[in-house]
């Protein structure tokens, strides 16, 4: 059996009892350095495979040998929720015509924990979209931006600085700026449940030019019906008050 198991995008507090259970049930974990650390109080008398970044195949292939060819349990850890930009999809393809079971653990993904710390801006109609162009053309992301636009969504961003990327925020931004208002509510959080974690609220307009960022960060930019109140950001769901 393979468990694909979100942790949660903070330092354990957000991760959920089945979660838990289900790392707690393995013989083998496998995962990325920094969230296997994250649940070391866990892993005690357990296998560890870990592997660096843009590794996400071998961690996949490492699972699945674990599991067929030696019959343990493995917990594959992916941080936040594993089916949102997480280990989900990939470690269900490649466990395809395997015979190895694959169970998904949800988690609590960046943009939930990230909206709860900015108030409420998700309470209506939102979408989700990352600034890595590692494995999606930049061309597709300016596309999905436009139309989230049109759409008057709320928009959650993942990813949206890096050292490769370090004006990609900007470039969204002025994507974003072709149909949403300049004052528009925006925000962001780092390192969202961990000790070090910081966010401010802004309008879209400042984001633009906002420094500092980075891979760290989750951005959200409101929508028409957004709006800001004793430091938090609300967007309207259209209750009568």
């Amino acid at each position: 059996m393979i468990y694909v198991v979100g942790i949660g995008s903070g330092g354990g507090d957000t991760m959920t009892i089945e979660a838990v259970e289900a790392i707690k049930s393995c013989d083998v974990i496998v995962g990325y350095p920094k969230y296997v650390d994250l649940i070391r109080n866990l892993t005690a008398h357990k296998k560890i495979f870990t592997s660096g970044m843009t590794r996400e195949t071998d961690r996949c292939n490492m699972a699945l040998s674990e599991a067929r060819d030696y019959g343990k349990n493995v917990a594959l850890i992916s941080g936040g929720d594993a089916g949102v930009y997480g280990m989900a999809g990939l470690m269900l393809e490649l466990a395809e015509g395997s015979g190895v079971e694959v169970r998904i653990i949800p988690g609590v993904t960046a943009a939930n924990s990230c909206a709860a710390i900015l108030g409420a801006p998700l309470m209506n109609d939102y979408v989700v979209v990352s600034l890595s162009d590692r494995l999606t053309e930049w061309s597709v992301i300016e596309k999905r931006l436009t139309a989230a636009c049109w759409g008057d969504f709320v928009v959650c961003i993942y990813n949206p600085v890096s050292s490769l990327r370090p004006n990609h925020l900007r470039r969204a931004c002025d994507v974003l700026l072709t149909v949403k208002d300049p004052e528009t509510p925006s925000g962001f959080v780092r390192n969202a449940g961990r000790n070090d974690e910081s966010h401010e609220v802004m309008t879209l307009k400042r984001l633009r030019d906002f420094g500092g960022l980075d891979m760290f960060c989750t951005v959200i930019v409101g929508n028409s019906q957004s709006y800001i109140v004793d430091g938090k950001i609300i967007t309207r769901r259209g209750y009568k008050l």
